[in-house]
């Protein structure tokens, strides 16, 4: 009998730390709730600052704060996840509706609401697990080569002067040192006295890049040659 009354009371005991009862919480379990918000919080944004070189300090800062707004607005409605959720989107519309930002960024804006959610609803359990987990796939797989695309793509500008055909003038180059090259924007600089033509390009090898850019810069009368990083949009998701 005493067994069983103490396997009851550590099921109790257990129960009460994976949850809070948010419909008559206590002072006490206000400030549990915001403590732990915070706590985790501040965890997704040391993920996030992990796994991105370029954050802004007031990016990380919100994922460290939204948690708490989150769960503060589940308490105050008193549970009702329908009503918090409608008072939420709101804040949605205003802040977030036209503001441009990467998948990275969404994800994390959707992670942290997600604790918030859980906390305010009195999951304190599954919000540490939601962070524990979540936040150790997303570095994991943010420092990882998963998802990256193995290709040998370059983009290549050339100025020139307007009098130069620029359609075949380089083809002899391109077939010497490329296995591909497409032509992908050609614009006029300095006034409409030069053009720039952006190409993408895939070397044969890489090591006679200079070779190439040599190459190309006594047939453009020495002018700027350029050889880099194809961009990402990274406003895409």
């Amino acid at each position: 009998m005493a067994v069983v009354e103490l396997s009851m009371g550590w099921g109790n005991l257990i129960d009460s730390v994976w949850r809070v009862n948010t419909g008559s919480i206590t002072d006490i379990g206000v400030l549990l709730c915001f403590a732990i918000a915070i706590v985790l919080g501040v965890a997704i944004s040391f993920v996030y600052m992990y796994t991105t070189p370029t954050y802004t300090k007031n990016f990380v800062i919100t994922i460290a704060i939204l948690p708490s707004i989150v769960q503060a607005v589940l308490i105050l409605v008193n549970g009702n996840l329908g009503t918090s959720v409608a008072v939420m989107g709101i804040f949605t519309l205003v802040r977030f509706r036209s503001v441009p930002g990467s998948s990275k960024e969404i994800m994390a804006v959707f992670l942290t609401t997600a604790i918030g959610l859980a906390i305010g609803m009195g999951f304190l359990g599954y919000a540490v697990v939601i962070t524990v987990i979540s936040g150790a796939v997303f570095a994991i797989l943010s420092k990882t080569h998963f998802g990256e695309k193995k290709c040998k793509e370059k983009l290549l500008r050339i100025t020139m002067p307007e009098n130069l055909d620029y359609t075949q003038v380089f083809d002899d180059i391109f077939d010497k040192y490329l296995n591909r090259c497409t032509r992908e924007r050609t614009k006029t600089v300095n006034m409409g006295t030069m053009y720039e033509i952006s190409y993408i390009i895939e070397m044969k090898n890489v090591n006679e890049e200079k070779k190439m850019i040599d190459d190309i810069r006594c047939r453009n009368g020495n002018l700027t040659v350029s050889v880099g990083r194809v961009p990402v949009n990274t406003e895409e998701l």
